[in-house]
């Protein structure tokens, strides 16, 4: 296995399938075709030895000996990269670029139609939007199987790099017609009605629950659901209030008969941070992707 019998442009392919899981999409990752992809892993399987990836349904799954393999090569292949990164410029207008961003549901709604709108003269940009559980985000930036990821503030290692893109205040979201709304929505009106509450989690307060529980009140949670847009089609239907962020509150009420009203106490807002990894943080097209999506929040 001495290194002077192994091309080194396998080592790329090598991580490109890794990060892909498809041949089909490792090949087209670094445009080439995929009966080069193959011949290409055909070498690599040949000098390792191991079958490296073995297939399963549609996706190509690494052999225990390719995940220690790819733990002891990343290091160095991240800094030949932002050595490499160095020298070469990024001109969106005229290079393909796919970006991949992790988004949960309520964050696609609100990011993905400002973001696109922002695309529309890079006809050569695709984006992949995908929900990826919190407990993986640094694992899926730190492997490049992500290239961002938007979310509240998290815990993060040093490896990882966040800002704040945008503070999102919480409202409450009632029917058009709803008592509270002709009344006004004081706390005691809405202790006395009964809420939903998007979590998800099967149990465990939320947010604004900490903060009623510092005053030393407790809501009435007649519903727990995972999903803001469900919630909103509940609150539309009965009497029961939804406490959610302002942002994706306004984009539900233009399109349905609900009112949105600000809470009866101060809560605590809601800090939507951007997430990368700080091994990739100089590569051109990500600096350039980067300082895009902090233009839509304003953070310019």
């Amino acid at each position: 296995m001495a290194l002077n019998r192994l091309d080194l442009n396998l080592l790329h392919v090598f991580g490109t399938i890794y990060r892909e899981g498809s041949l089909t999409r490792a090949a087209k990752a670094l445009h080439l075709t995929q009966p080069a992809i193959s011949h290409s892993l055909a070498r690599l399987r040949d000098h390792f030895n191991d079958p490296l990836f073995t297939r399963q349904g549609n996706q190509m799954v690494p052999t225990p000996l390719a995940r220690r393999f790819l733990e002891s090569m990343r290091p160095g292949l991240n800094q030949v990269q932002s050595a490499v990164n160095q020298f070469h410029a990024f001109d969106p207008a005229t290079q393909r670029k796919t970006y991949s961003l992790g988004l949960r549901d309520v964050l696609e709604s609100t990011f993905l139609p400002q973001l696109m709108n922002r695309l529309e003269p890079y006809p050569e940009m695709e984006i992949v939007s995908q929900r990826v559980a919190r407990r993986d985000m640094e694992t899926q930036l730190a492997a490049g199987k992500l290239d961002f990821a938007i979310d509240v503030l998290l815990p993060v290692s040093n490896h990882t790099s966040h800002e704040l893109l945008r503070q999102d205040r919480l409202v409450v979201l009632a029917r058009g017609g709803h008592p509270v709304v002709k009344g006004g929505l004081d706390m005691d009106s809405y202790l006395a009605a009964k809420h939903v509450l998007v979590s998800s989690r099967t149990e465990g307060p939320g947010i604004e629950d900490f903060e009623l529980s510092r005053r030393g009140v407790r809501r009435n949670i007649r519903l727990r659901c995972q999903h803001y847009y469900a919630a909103c089609r509940v609150v539309e239907n009965s009497d029961l209030l939804l406490t959610m962020p302002e942002t994706y509150a306004r984009i539900i009420a233009e399109r349905s008969d609900i009112q949105v009203m600000s809470p009866p106490a101060q809560l605590p807002s809601l800090d939507v941070h951007l997430y990368w990894h700080k091994a990739y943080e100089g590569e051109p097209a990500l600096v350039w992707f980067r300082d895009l999506l902090r233009s839509l929040s304003g953070n310019q």
